[in-house]
């Protein structure tokens, strides 16, 4: 499905991702969220729409009846920005994979689990959380492909939620400390594997915006005159994000100041 929207006049489209709400303790993880709320609250002053590109959640999983606890006061803000009209859009990322209905039933989320691509005033984007994409990470996609059966899903909801989030809240935190240091650094366009990936897709069709979280690091590169490679980074350390006000997209940090963050080579 393709989205054409044009925007009202002084309208904004948002873009956020990797909150990863959870870790690494509960007191930094409010911090964090009530951060998030604060910026939700001055977006809402002019958000057409927001994107949230994955991983808002370090571990997300819904059993039938039961949905993890906390976050209500970023779930509340949610709900009430989709009450006042402001069109939302979750994408799953490799740690809230198992979302199911959750979301468009409270707050009509709309859920993706792949790349979409959307229109606002003739300006295309190509948006995706971005696991599994690109190049190399074999383990990882081989491994994706478990996690995302209906039958893995299946056992795992025969958990007691103490047991299987407990578990998996583990296992998060533990890959997380292995990882810790490989995000920080640019690694150069030929090995940058969603900007090796952005280019197969203008290889296909063009876009002017390819927009992606996942890599943890603000990145704003420019893949030829017309179109460039947008990574939105975390909460954890960067609060970065990116606006859309009708004409250009930047890339900024919710760190009171709104400085542009740039990540070229």
């Amino acid at each position: 499905m393709h989205w054409n929207m044009q925007l009202p006049p002084e309208k904004k489209v948002y873009f956020l991702s990797d909150f990863h709400l959870g870790v690494p303790t509960a007191e930094k993880s409010l911090q964090r969220e009530k951060l998030i709320v604060q910026f939700l609250n001055e977006a809402k002053k002019d958000a057409h729409t927001i994107f949230i590109v994955g991983d808002m959640f370090d571990f997300w999983f819904e059993y039938r009846k039961v949905v993890p606890r906390g976050y209500v006061r970023l779930l509340g803000k949610l709900a009430e920005l989709s009450d006042a009209g402001i069109q939302l859009h979750f994408f799953v990322g490799n740690h809230d994979m198992w979302m199911k209905d959750y979301l468009q039933q409270e707050l009509s989320m709309p859920v993706y689990f792949g790349p979409q691509t959307f229109t606002f005033n003739q300006c295309s984007f190509y948006i995706a959380h971005g696991d599994g994409l690109g190049p190399g990470d074999h383990g990882y996609k081989a491994l994706k492909k478990v996690f995302r059966n209906p039958v893995s899903q299946w056992l795992f909801g025969l958990l007691p939620p103490v047991i299987g989030v407990g578990t998996a809240n583990y296992f998060s935190q533990k890959s997380r400390k292995a990882q810790e240091h490989k995000e920080e650094v640019f690694l150069g366009e030929d090995k940058e594997w969603l900007l090796i990936y952005s280019r197969e897709v203008l290889q296909k069709q063009a876009y002017n915006f390819l927009v992606f979280g996942h890599r943890h690091l603000p990145i704003d590169y420019r893949l030829s005159p017309e179109s460039r490679y947008i990574n939105l980074g975390e909460w954890i350390h960067f609060q970065s994000y990116a606006v859309f006000d009708g004409n250009d997209l930047q890339l900024k940090s919710f760190t009171g100041k709104d400085e542009k963050i740039y990540r070229q080579a």
